[in-house]
């Protein structure tokens, strides 16, 4: 199995730190955010990587290459201008091939689980969610007894970013800069979605805030 970084991100929330540095390299427990996702999935047994890159992005492709030195392969997809996360996918297609592969979010920390890489049975899309963190009280999808996601219901549980899709779920659209939410809602409407409920360590990286809140919690576990 494949998997997708999404880092061609702007980073607006996290300026002005990300106004020279992209945000995938910015540092907690002493390494940068996207070196803890590299090491996450060879753990996993991951190691064929495809990261989108655009703001800054050529900063990453020189710090991590191609993957060598960090016993991994990585192929670079490098949009000019953002494509958002659906675009991202699309135009990454080719290096992904068509079988189901997981997708990351470049600016979380989180812990990652191989029974999530379990086949897709029919379905779209499986998502990784999470119990609701202050910054987002509401909440994203509601995941039911027969752990299929709904749009609707209680509780809501927050999507941690991290997710196994199906290339179906992209490869008709037009390309160029897309949103996926919307393609994933017609899954779920579709009842072509599953969902796990993670319970982990998980932080969204979204605010300078967050980072060093982060990058203190890391530094005091490993003393």
């Amino acid at each position: 199995m494949k998997a997708m970084i999404l880092a061609a991100g702007l980073g607006t929330r996290m300026r002005p730190l990300t106004d020279h540095t992209p945000k995938p390299l910015l540092k907690v427990g002493g390494k940068s955010l996207i070196m803890h996702h590299l090491e996450r999935l060879k753990v996993v047994g991951i190691e064929d990587i495809v990261i989108n890159v655009s703001h800054l992005g050529e900063q990453i492709i020189e710090a991590l290459g191609n993957g060598e030195g960090h016993g991994v392969h990585i192929q670079w997809s490098r949009e000019e201008l953002p494509l958002e996360t659906g675009g991202g996918i699309h135009k990454a297609l080719p290096l992904l091939g068509e079988a189901p592969f997981l997708l990351v979010n470049g600016d979380i920390w989180c812990d990652l689980d191989p029974d999530w890489l379990a086949p897709l049975n029919g379905d779209l899309a499986r998502l990784v969610l999470t119990d609701n963190p202050d910054h987002h009280p509401g909440g994203d999808f509601h995941l039911d007894a027969d752990g299929r996601v709904q749009t609707t219901g209680e509780p809501c549980l927050t999507f941690a970013g991290i997710s196994l899709i199906d290339p179906a779920l992209v490869a008709n659209h037009s390309p160029g800069a897309f949103p996926l939410a919307p393609l994933l809602r017609n899954a779920i409407a579709a009842d072509r979605v599953s969902g796990c409920h993670y319970t982990g360590p998980w932080t969204d990286v979204g605010t300078p805030q967050r980072l060093q809140e982060l990058d203190e919690r890391i530094r005091c576990q490993s003393t």
